[in-house]
C-alpha cells in the first residue's frame, strides 16, 4: 500500500501535468500572448489560486522544466570525464532533446515551449534570459573543472554549448509551426548538432593547448 504522502505527491504531479497540458492546448489554439491564467483555469475547471499554487508566473507554464535543465546542463559539464571536453558532454544532452522533441504530442507541440518561444516575442525574452543564466551556470563548472581557463574564456564557451541548443530548438519551434515533418528535421539536426559541438568540442582543446604553452 503506498503511504499518504506518496499519494499526495503523486496527485500533485498529475496535477501539474494536467494543468501544462491545458495551458499548451490554449497556447496552441490562441498563441501564449492572448492567454491568461485565468483562461487556463478555466479550462482546466480548477480555482484561479491552484493555477498559481503550480506555476507562480505565466512563463512557468511553457518555462517549467528551465531550472532542471540548468542543472543537468551543468552537471554534464562539471561531471564529465577527464578526458571529455564540454562539448563532448553535451553530445548525449543535446541528442536526447532532439529526440524528445520528435515524440512530443502533436496536438500540444503547437503550444509547447519551442514553437511559442518562436512565435511570442514577450515569451522569447523570458527564453533568452534563461539561456543566459543557462550559460552562466556552464561557465561556472567549467571554471571549475579548467581553473586555467580564464573566466571570459570559459564564459565564451559556454556561449557556444548554448547557442547551439537554442538553435536547435527555434529550428524545432519554427518547424511545428509551418507543419514540416519532424522526423525529417530530427535526422538532419542530430548531423548538424554533432557538426557544431565536434567544432565547438576541437576550439576548447585548442584553446587548453594555448594557455598550457604560455604557461611554460
Amino acid at each position: 500500500m503506498s503511504a499518504p504522502g506518496g499519494r499526495r505527491e503523486q496527485k500533485k504531479r498529475e496535477t501539474r501535468g494536467r494543468l501544462a497540458d491545458v495551458a499548451a492546448r490554449l497556447f496552441a489554439e490562441r498563441g501564449y500572448d492572448a492567454v491568461a491564467m485565468t483562461d487556463v483555469a478555466r479550462a482546466a475547471g480548477v480555482a484561479d489560486q491552484t493555477v498559481y499554487n503550480y506555476f507562480p508566473t505565466k512563463p512557468d507554464l511553457v518555462l517549467d522544466l528551465a531550472e532542471e535543465m540548468l542543472e543537468r546542463s551543468r552537471r554534464a559539464v562539471a561531471e564529465r570525464a577527464p578526458d571529455q571536453t564540454p562539448a563532448d558532454a553535451f553530445r548525449e544532452l543535446v541528442h536526447q532533446d532532439i529526440d524528445d522533441f520528435l515524440r512530443e504530442d502533436p496536438s500540444l507541440a503547437r503550444g509547447e515551449y519551442p514553437a511559442q518561444s518562436v512565435q511570442s516575442d514577450v515569451l522569447r525574452r523570458y527564453a533568452l534570459r534563461f539561456r543566459h543564466d543557462q550559460a552562466d551556470a556552464i561557465a561556472a563548472a567549467i571554471t571549475s573543472t579548467d581553473p586555467d581557463l580564464p573566466p571570459l574564456v570559459a564564459r565564451a564557451h559556454a556561449s557556444v554549448l548554448v547557442t547551439v541548443i537554442q538553435a536547435v530548438t527555434d529550428r524545432v519551434g519554427a518547424a511545428v509551426l509551418s507543419g514540416t515533418d519532424l522526423a525529417s528535421l530530427t535526422e538532419q539536426l542530430h548531423i548538424d548538432a554533432d557538426v557544431a559541438l565536434v567544432d565547438a568540442a576541437e576550439n576548447f582543446r585548442a584553446t587548453k593547448r594555448r594557455m598550457s604553452a604560455q604557461t611554460r
